[in-house]
């Protein structure tokens, strides 16, 4: 009998090459085997000639279907013996089989562009459009050439050929070497077409500023957008209104339940919930009611909190001095406090609850090229990695380092010359944002093309790190990431003054410190960034944004309720390097999450493989440091405390991160957040939202570790990175950078 095709799954038939079964073999042979693989190539062609023999022998219809040959492939690798490499096949079979059963689950079928099923979802749950009824309508593929498009055809407002650009920028995102934020992802050439993730919008001192202010804002969370503010410009509560009524202003704890209300009932593009950034600072005289304003169980549930410190507090506080709080209506001092009073009060909110966090006004503003011009900047934005002027905007995009690694003999390394080259097309890509996006108010429009700023930042670093064998509570760590974050940094600016040479600069560059200090012309008021990469970053099968990773081991429910282990497969490649990957350590590391108390692992292995809780809060912030040393804007990341740490540990945390040149800090103790069941009225019970859907990836959190929450989405729990909420079941998170 000759063998000249075989029928597919779906019936189809195809040329019959063993050529691809002798490619299969040889690939169960390299991964349990050591030597040369000329010689375990020659093995697996003498196999093959033996699963064909046996094809034409016990085959009784004219084509053989695959799952026949793939049966004799495991029943030859046994006969001869092979007993581990048929394992390896049986494996490489069941997770073809899932992920198979995933897409058809998905709808899809093609165009998936050889993605996990964890990534197939979250993109099918975040960024798919979707008919009537919930149904995707398009594939990755075509979800991303949808952007490419979108960004490319604002190409030719500068006289360029926009389809050579829709290739770069096309190849770009399936490569998972740059992602645009999940503004872009999801908006990009729809009706809406809002591109932007980040907003600031002022809060005046006056009713009708107030509530235009809402207004705003419902606009912007419409169109998908978080919003932050700074309400220290309104009078305090108790103050004079006007001296014809004699009534009392209620203060900004007040108003600001007026916008979470706003928030709650906006649907962000339909799609979820609003998010915003409430800021109060140090000398405002009713910051003890803002700081504890979230302590009271579905008060103000759509903010979070920060402070706006200044340079001359935190030294009052070193010095153990007295603080004034005055009055922004009259300028008038209304009190005066102990400076470590406040500062106490901060860290021990932040010890109970995660909130607030600091914003570093000062830093912040010592880097603002608008600053003589325009005016300090007050505000960030959900997340505080974007410091802006009001009415300012920022789309954001994330370079995956992990994909710029490279195998050289034994060793990884960065491939320096594909991340210029990736650093380049990102710079281009976001300032096409800026042209290519509609904007929700006329004043934003303005000021973004005024500015033209982005935020171009990065995910992937912890894998990195693992690449490359760096611990990540190291000094070599925190000097590597200032290497990376400086060139990146570098070449950036570099492309942007390219740009301004190509088509000018940004519109207020002759009103800024560049042209003050005679710097060239650029195009981008600002650059670099580290935002959540929440979405994306899973999108992109990256770990988040320049966090540690979470937990090296899940369980993944895809085809049965007990689920499957999912292993972080660096760590994974670690062990069966140590012949490790036993099935009984495995079960361990999944349980545990951590390996630092796993006897049989070695200590070398202990030393790199570290998860979030693993390390210690200062080295947390130093890497944060090293980061923020060369990027222009601001970092988002959780500083993550065992429930252990005390008040103390805050206030040694807050301290540091200001030292070091950090412009805002989280924190989050382990189990401050606990979810439990509230009592509402007499007895109400508050209940939490089961699953709407079974997910593909639940999170068995560790023992020792509480849930920050249930995801509003799917009901899974939620987790504390990046100074924000996010969900590793279906992607949601509170701030999608």
């Amino acid at each position: 009998m000759q063998l000249t095709k075989i029928k597919k799954r779906t019936g189809e038939l195809v040329k019959f090459d063993q050529k691809k079964i002798t490619q299969a073999i040889l690939k169960a042979f390299l991964a349990v085997e050591e030597g040369d693989e000329k010689v375990w190539r020659k093995e697996a062609e003498r196999l093959t000639k033996i699963v064909v023999d046996l094809l034409k022998k016990t085959n009784h219809q004219k084509y053989p279907r695959v799952e026949q040959v793939q049966d004799i492939v495991e029943q030859v690798l046994m006969a001869a013996n092979f007993y581990r490499e048929a394992k390896a096949y049986i494996i490489y079979r069941q997770k073809r089989a899932e992920a198979r059963l995933q897409r058809q689950v998905l709808g899809i079928e093609r165009g998936d562009l050889g993605l996990s099923v964890n990534q197939l979802k979250v993109i099918e749950n975040r960024y798919l459009l979707k008919d009537e009824s919930g149904q995707p309508i398009e594939t990755p593929k075509g979800m991303f050439e949808r952007v490419a498009k979108t960004l490319a055809q604002a190409e030719k407002k500068y006289d360029q050929d926009w389809r050579q650009w829709f290739e770069k920028f096309y190849q770009i995102m399936i490569e998972m070497k740059f992602l645009p934020a999940g503004r872009t992802l999801n908006n990009a050439g729809t009706p809406q077409n809002q591109l932007a993730n980040c907003f600031v919008l002022p809060v005046e001192d006056s009713m009708e500023a107030i509530f235009e202010a809402i207004k705003w804002t419902a606009l912007v969370q419409q169109q998908g957008g978080g919003t932050g503010f700074n309400f220290s410009h309104l009078r305090p509560k108790g103050d004079v209104v006007t001296k014809s009524t004699g009534g009392f202003a209620t203060g900004p704890v007040s108003f600001m339940k007026v916008f979470d209300v706003a928030t709650q009932q906006v649907m962000q593009g339909g799609k979820k919930r609003g998010a915003n950034m409430g800021i109060l600072d140090d000398w405002h005289p009713d910051i003890f009611e803002f700081i504890t304003s979230k302590t009271e169980n579905g008060e103000i549930e759509n903010f979070n909190l920060s402070v706006g410190i200044s340079d001359k507090f935190l030294r009052a506080v070193e010095k153990s001095r007295r603080w004034q709080l005055i009055n922004p209506r009259t300028g008038e001092v209304v009190q005066t406090i102990e400076a470590n009073t406040l500062f106490n009060q901060i860290a021990t909110l932040a010890w109970r609850t995660g909130d607030p966090g600091l914003i570093f006004l000062d830093t912040i503003n010592r880097n603002n090229p608008l600053l003589e011009s325009i005016g300090p900047i007050e505000s960030t934005n959900v997340c505080g990695e974007q410091p802006l002027h009001p009415f300012d905007a920022c789309n954001l995009g994330s370079i995956n380092l992990a994909r710029h690694i490279i195998k050289k003999g034994n060793q990884w390394r960065f491939d320096w010359q594909e991340l210029e080259k990736t650093v380049r097309l990102a710079v281009r890509m976001l300032d096409d944002v800026i042209d290519a996006s509609t904007y929700p108010l006329k004043q934003i429009g303005y000021v973004v093309r005024q500015n033209r700023r982005i935020g171009l930042g990065i995910m992937g670093w912890a894998d990195s790190l693992y690449l490359l064998r760096v611990g990540y509570d190291t000094s070599q760590a925190q000097r590597l990431a200032t290497k990376v974050a400086k060139f990146i940094h570098d070449i950036s600016w570099d492309e942007s003054r390219k740009l301004a040479r190509e088509r000018g600069p940004f519109p207020r560059f002759k009103i800024s410190s560049f042209a003050k200090n005679n710097q060239p012309l650029v195009r981008n008021l600002a650059i670099t960034t580290i935002a959540p990469t929440g979405s994306i970053s899973m999108a992109a099968g990256a770990s988040s944004g320049i966090e540690p990773i979470f937990g090296l081991a899940y369980t993944k429910n895809v085809v049965s309720q007990e689920g499957l282990y999912y292993t972080n497969p660096i760590f994974l490649e670690a062990l069966k390097e140590e012949g490790l990957d036993r099935p009984e350590i495995l079960a361990r590391v999944n349980q545990k999450g951590s390996i630092q108390n796993i006897k049989e692992i070695p200590q070398s292995l202990k030393d790199v493989f570290k998860v979030a809780h693993d390390i210690s809060w200062q080295n947390h912030i130093l890497m944060q440091a090293a980061w923020q040393k060369w990027v222009d804007n601001a970092v988002s990341k959780t500083i993550n405390l065992p429930n252990s740490a005390t008040i103390e540990d805050i206030k040694g945390a807050y301290l540091l991160a200001w030292k070091t040149g950090c412009k805002g800090i989280t924190v989050y103790r382990d189990g401050s957040k606990e979810f439990q069941v509230l009592e509402r009225g007499q007895g109400q019970k508050k209940r939490v939202k089961k699953p709407l859907i079974q997910s593909q990836l639940q999170i068995k959190p560790l023992k020792e570790r509480k849930s920050v929450g249930t995801c509003p989405e799917c009901g899974a729990p939620l987790v504390e990175e990046e100074g924000c909420k996010k969900c590793y079941v279906c992607g949601w998170s509170a701030c999608e950078g």
